[in-house]
């Protein structure tokens, strides 16, 4: 999770972008989190299936990698065993994707240049 200073800071951002190009604050919103994905896959490798999600109301940020469901994982980035993936999720089948919840990173100053620079 993003500190709270820097949850009021993303949505303080997202406003004034969306004011300032007279657009709407959910395409700002999103086109965060499109960058902070970006940033993320560089980090944990670019062959993950990351996923980041802002709550436009409270700007709490949640970012992890979907991991798909596989009878034998050979790529640990990508993949999870059955086994361990009933471990999290009894109903888990193979196919099926589990969230992997990744650590957070210093969101605020990619969140404002992918502002700008993707509107």
């Amino acid at each position: 999770m993003v500190v709270s200073a820097n949850r009021l800071e993303l949505l303080q951002i997202a406003d004034a972008v969306a004011r300032e190009k007279s657009i709407d604050r959910e395409i700002v919103l999103a086109a965060m989190a499109d960058a902070i994905q970006k940033a993320a896959r560089s980090r944990y490798g670019t062959e993950s299936n990351i996923k980041a999600d802002i709550n436009p109301k409270t700007g709490e940020m949640k970012l992890q990698r979907l991991l798909e469901v596989v009878e034998h994982a050979e790529d640990y980035s990508r993949e999870i065993p059955l086994l361990l993936a009933r471990d999290r999720n009894p109903d888990a089948q193979i196919g099926d994707f589990i969230a992997d919840p990744l650590p957070p990173m210093d969101f605020g100053r990619i969140a404002a240049q992918s502002a700008k620079q993707v509107i």
